[in-house]
Parts: C-alpha cells; sequence; structure tokens
C-alpha cells in the first residue's frame, strides 16, 4: 500500500496554518501531482501559486490555493520524508552485515534499506541496483546531491557475483548518467578478500577516479565478519599484514592523484589503520573529510577537535573526578593516547579506558559502534567505574536511546550502579562531558 503525506506538524503563524491545514491532514496532491517524497514537496512548493489538494483528518477533501513568495516555506512537516516508502534492498551481497545478525533481534534491524533518496536525508550508501532510469532522471531533474554509491567493483561480472543481483553489473552506466548530470557522488567498496582487491581494487580505483571531480571521493572499507555466518560462503578477514597491503596499494594512487587533482580522492578506512598498527594519517591527508560518517578519518577529525577543544579554553575541576570511558577494541589504542593528553591539561580528573570486547558479535567485530549493552555490562562486572562512565553515542541506535541488544542507557546505569553518559564522536563533547560541562549545541 501505498504511504501518504501526512502532514506531522504546522508552524503556528505559518502560511500552512492561516490556510487551516493542520496535524494529521494528508497532502492528496501538489499542482495536480501526487508526492513521492520529501523532495518532490520542496520542488513542488517552489513556486508563486500553489494549488493543494488535502484529505483532512475528519475524511472530507478541500481544494486550496496559496500564493506565497517563491521558494518560501509554508510552514509544514510530515510523519515521513520518504512519501511513498522505503526502498529494500534486492541484493543478497556475499559480504552483507544484517545477514550476519543473530536471531530474536528487534524486526526493524533485518531490514535492508537501498534509497538512493537516503544518501540525501542520512548519508547512506546505496547499491543503486533497485534504481531504475526513470527515478534517475527524477533524481537529476531535481538536483538530488551528492549520492554516495556502494560500488564495491566496476567489474561487472565480479559485481553481479558478490551482490548475487544479475541487475548490478551496469553500476558503471548509472554512474556515468549521473556524472552526466553532474550530480556529485562520494563512492565506497567494501573490500572482500580473494574478490575485488588486488588487482581488480587496482581496476575499481582507475575506472572510478575518471569521473573526478563527479566523483568527489573514493573510499575502501574492509568487509565485517560476526560469528553468525552459518550457512553463507566462507570470509577471510583482514589481519595486520593484509591491512598493510591495503593501506600502500591506497597510499601508491593518493601520491599521484594529489599531484594531479590537489587531493587524495582515495581513502583507506580507519579500520586498516588500527589493524595495521600504523598511525593515522595527518588530519589535512582526509581533504576536509568527505567520508567521515563511513569510518574515513574519524579518529584523526576527533583528536583534531579534541585538542582544539583544549587549547582554545580553560578547565577547572575543583573537586576530583574519576571517570571511565569504554570503547572498542579497536579504538582502545587510541583512546589511551588521547585521554593521556587529557590528564597532563586537566587538573583533577583521573581517566580510565576500558576495553570491551564483542561477545555478541563475536571478536572480529571491534569497532564501538556495535558494542551491546551487555558486553559492556558482562565486562565491568567487579570494577570500580568512579564518579560516572561515558560511552560513545554510536553504541545506540540512531533513532532511539537503546542499545542493539534492547538495553537502554538507564538499565545500563542500574545494573553497573553508576551515572552512565552517551557522548558524541566530538573532541569537544568529550572535554565537555568530561569535565562535567553541556555541549552547547
Amino acid at each position: 500500500m501505498r504511504n501518504v503525506a501526512k502532514i506531522l506538524d504546522v508552524d503556528e503563524k505559518s502560511i500552512a496554518w492561516e490556510a487551516g491545514l493542520a496535524p494529521g491532514d494528508i497532502i492528496v496532491s501538489i499542482n495536480g501531482k501526487p508526492l513521492k517524497d520529501i523532495f518532490d514537496y520542496h520542488y513542488s512548493m517552489s513556486g508563486h501559486r500553489i494549488r493543494l489538494k488535502v484529505k483532512k483528518s475528519n475524511g472530507s477533501l478541500e481544494k486550496l490555493r496559496i500564493q506565497k513568495e517563491e521558494y518560501e516555506d509554508i510552514g509544514l512537516r510530515f510523519k515521513d520524508d520518504l512519501i511513498d516508502g522505503q526502498k529494500s534492498c534486492t541484493n543478497k551481497c556475499i559480504f552483507c552485515f544484517i545477514d550476519q545478525l543473530p536471531p530474536g533481534m528487534r524486526e526493524t534491524l533485518y531490514f535492508k534499506d537501498d534509497d538512493a533518496r537516503l544518501s540525501m536525508l542520512h548519508g547512506n550508501y546505496v547499491t543503486l541496483t533497485n534504481t531504475g532510469m526513470d527515478e534517475l532522471k527524477r533524481l537529476a531533474r531535481l538536483h538530488l546531491s551528492p549520492i554516495n554509491i556502494s560500488v564495491h567493483t566496476v567489474n561487472p561480472e565480479l559485481r553481479v557475483r558478490m551482490m548475487n543481483n544479475k541487475s548490478a553489473g551496469d553500476i558503471m552506466d548509472k554512474i556515468l548518467f549521473l556524472a552526466n548530470k553532474k550530480i556529485r557522488m562520494n563512492c565506497q567498496i567494501v573490500l572482500v578478500k580473494g574478490y575485488n582487491d588486488e588487482e581488480e581494487l587496482d581496476r575499481t580505483i582507475s575506472e572510478l577516479e575518471a569521473f573526478y571531480p563527479h566523483i568527489n571521493s573514493l573510499s575502501v572499507v574492509p568487509v565485517g565478519i560476526t560469528k553468525y555466518r552459518q550457512h553463507l560462503c566462507e570470509l577471510i578477514p583482514y589481519d595486520k599484514k593484509s591491512s598493510i597491503d591495503v593501506i600502500e596499494q591506497v597510499e601508491k594512487y593518493q601520491k599521484t592523484y594529489k599531484e594531479k587533482h590537489g587531493c587524495n580522492f582515495i581513502y583507506a578506512a580507519d579500520e586498516f589503520f588500527v589493524m595495521a598498527g600504523r598511525e593515522i594519517p595527518d588530519p589535512k591527508e582526509y581533504d576536509g573529510y568527505p567520508q567521515l560518517e563511513n569510518g574515513v578519518g574519524l579518529i584523526a577529525s576527533f583528536e583534531e577537535e579534541l585538542l582544539t577543544a583544549l587549547e582554545s579554553d580553560i578547565y577547572n575541576i575543583e573537586d576530583a573526578r574519576r571517570v571511565t570511558i569504554v570503547t572498542g577494541v579497536a579504538a582502545y589504542g587510541f583512546m589511551k593516547k588521547i585521554t593521556g593528553i587529557i590528564e597532563e591539561k586537566i587538573e583533577n580528573i583521573e581517566i580510565t579506558v576500558h576495553k570491551v570486547k564483542n561477545n555478541f558479535f563475536g571478536e572480529t567485530v571491534t569497532v564501538a559502534g556495535l558494542i551491546t549493552g551487555n558486553d559492556i555490562i558482562n565486562s565491568m562486572r567487579g570494577i570500580t567505574a568512579g564518579d560516572e562512565i561515558l560511552f560513545p553515542r554510536v553504541m545506540l541506535k540512531a533513532d532511539e536511546e537503546v542499545f542493539l541488544d534492547n538495553i537502554t542507557p538507564e538499565e545500563l546505569s542500574e545494573s553497573l550502579g553508576v551515572k552512565v553518559t552517551p557522548v558524541y564522536v566530538s573532541g569537544f563533547d568529550l572535554i565537555d562531558k568530561l569535565t562535567g560541562r553541556e555541549l552547547d549545541v
């Protein structure tokens, strides 16, 4: 059943409010056309004169005419920005993380989204396998940019095999279309040993770089492997040596592209550097962090913010504070390093960094964002946490204050007998939370 453009809220004294629109009303059409999503809405509402067909919450139909300034917002917010519903993934990728989830979790965690519009709304990466030419033309007409694309490989036969989707082989045709329409793209490669690495990676990097600057950046991230890969093909996790090999392969291209474009263009995910035991590159090597949400440059950005915060303000703590920071295995060494810097700069604070192994998904999963509440509880038993426990906000769902195993921060606090506080991946927020300040946002 098609979703509808149901109004969630109306700004008081706005044009929509004065026209009599109210929460629960449904926009049936604008200028005679139904809406697919919030982008359609903004495009349709850009003119001076607007014709609305509205189904009121009591079931009656009304036709409204609105006059306004060009691009003026009339004050509406909708229940769902994707009015026609979120597109699900049609692939069966050999490396899909959702296929490696344990049974018995909330149903929403098993939903595989693959909707190009979520790139603009939330920064999601999409494969475009379920995005037809008509939809690409619409996205181009609306000039929705950037689109974040999971390419993985430019080899058509290999992409079909890796994604188990016969429609997956036309990715370069779609990228060419978007480039010709001057749509900006960020691309990623989930690297799987024995599949799209080594020579195949060389091919993918080279062919995608040819689309610069329309393809603004390219990232290489390691495949994630949990202990729940029953009945799935065997995959080999990255280790220290293989991570070094990937970094060196990427750095070879970075040197060339830096001279050619003035930027590195391609970036290895932070996880490769952690597994390799290599220093994270200097912040300037990330060219403004075009793929920060993809775990590329996150550590460098975090440290840069933290040092700026320490240099730009004076922090005085009258009463001694002892704080425990919990994190995953991957970030443990980095957190130990920066907390040492903090303790040198700020008096009366003692920080313990506690490493939490991932028993829920398996110890091959080392990122902090996949740590569960119960893993924190079990690893902290018998440990004195001090005045407060800080944990990365990325451990919680983006739209709900709950860990992946349904434990809430309140339940975590009650179980451990100490205050627990989430911290955004921000050096400024960490300093404020460590010193007892609140971040002003």
